[in-house]
């Protein structure tokens, strides 16, 4: 009998005919493969999933006309499009567009934004509407413009739209908007930031004189009147607004014109994030007559990675307590099976074996009930990982092959790291002083 094939015989002795002692082995790397495996899985999609929940909270990233011309006339169509086909390069994204004018309702002014409904509806999906959403002859209105004008869901109200108030507006969108982050916290907060400035300098700049007296249009009542639909309530600048369709919008104020903010959910943090705001800038700067400005929405872009990175914190320091664990737990069945097993070394090294031999098939012996753990372990990490993820997120996980690789080899790494000890012991026995004892 060749040496090689006496190597193999002696192994699978060891494994096969000692279930018992090797089932103990398999188990300590299967659970710590399972739970390593499984927490491994989530936290490397934690960001994604996460990312895609937040999303429902609203945009993290808005643009807004860069130059004096475009805050009068608004984003056109055509530049919309060649943004959201620039921040889609790689990325899901939903986009919703808001045309801001400044209206009256009872001699008091308020804000309206014209909105396709359905982009609206689709990005904000956080927003508590009670009712309907705005269709034609019927506006929605938030939960602050409600309580204002003591109105309800079926209540009609007239709005009536000045041309002294839109041009005042637009002159007022400008200043109300910030180059900092710290202004994005939401489209709407910006239209509402105008309208303190709209109504004053509106009234100031633009007051008609009829037979040399000031004109009394800021008591005019007149107006369309629409039907309240519905009534938004989200504790932000939204309870503040009164929506309408854009082509009510457009009949209201007589005349089309692009947005004043574009707003982008898209499905990226972080740098991503970032070098998506500097590209859609810099392809601004290249082109002036369409230039628009890209920020990020800091509330929602900082929630994100301070929860992300929290979970994330969490889970590898979890994944290191197992790690440990299992080294402990495997390093322990694996000295028990050396233990009894001294005799047998000391008969083997008294007939000439080599410590280094020996040590060879502790060692493969290790490493293969890490690999047969690793196996089971990584296959019930899979199942586990997919139902917290479908409990959790409600969305299924893929398997991450590259993963599950680094999983088994780390299974029988700890493994034989963990039999290092117990082999060195082993094979340090006076065989005289076993055989004595014999």
């Amino acid at each position: 009998m060749t040496n090689r094939k006496m190597f193999f015989t002696m192994l699978w002795g060891a494994v096969f005919r000692r279930r018992s002692r090797a089932m103990m082995a398999v188990i300590a790397s299967l659970v710590g493969a399972a739970t390593l495996f499984c927490l491994a899985s989530v936290c490397v999609a934690v960001p994604q999933q996460m990312n895609e929940e937040m999303r429902a909270y609203g945009a993290n990233l808005i643009v807004t006309p860069a130059s004096a011309t475009g805050k009068s006339q608004g984003i056109d169509t055509a530049t919309v499009r060649n943004v959201t086909a620039l921040i889609g390069a790689g990325h899901s994204v939903k986009s919703a567009a808001y045309r801001y004018e400044s209206v009256r309702i009872n001699s008091a002014p308020y804000t309206i934004a014209g909105v396709d409904v359905k982009a609206v509806r689709a990005l904000n999906r956080h927003w508590n509407v009670t009712g309907d959403w705005p269709g034609s002859g019927n506006v929605m209105v938030g939960r602050d413009v409600a309580d204002a004008l003591g109105v309800k869901v079926g209540s009609r109200v007239t709005i009536g739209y000045r041309a002294a108030d839109a041009s005042a507006s637009a002159s007022s969108s400008a200043s109300a908007k910030s180059d900092s982050d710290e202004s994005t916290e939401t489209a709407e907060s910006s239209a509402q930031g105008t309208q303190s400035t709209q109504t004053t300098q509106g009234e100031q700049t633009t007051q008609a004189t009829e037979n040399g007296r000031v004109s009394s249009d800021i008591m005019d009542n007149n107006g369309t009147e629409f039907r309240i639909a519905g009534i938004v309530d989200t504790g932000g600048n939204e309870d503040s607004i009164i929506y309408a369709t854009t082509a009510d919008m457009a009949k209201l104020a007589g005349s089309k014109r692009g947005a004043d903010v574009v707003e982008y959910s898209v499905n990226a943090m972080g740098d991503e994030l970032n070098d998506i705001v500097n590209n859609i800038n810099r392809s601004a700067d290249k082109n002036p007559n369409s230039a628009v400005k890209a920020q990020t929405v800091t509330r929602i872009t900082s929630s994100d990675t301070r929860i992300i990175a929290m979970l994330q914190t969490l889970f590898w320091i979890v994944s290191l307590v197992v790690l440990v664990l299992t080294l402990v737990g495997v390093g322990t069945t694996i000295s028990s099976i050396v233990s009894q097993r001294r005799n047998e070394i000391g008969l083997r090294k008294a007939l000439g074996a080599d410590s280094r031999a020996i040590g060879v098939e502790f060692y493969v012996e290790s490493g293969i009930y890490g690999l047969i753990g690793g196996l089971l372990g990584t296959a019930i990490g899979y199942v586990l990982a997919r139902v917290l993820c479908s409990t959790v997120f409600g969305r299924a996980l893929g398997l991450n092959w590259l993963l599950g690789a680094g999983s088994l080899l780390l299974s029988v790494a700890i493994a034989v790291i963990a039999s290092i000890p117990p082999v060195r012991r082993a094979t340090r026995i006076d065989p005289a002083i076993v055989l004595r004892e014999e």
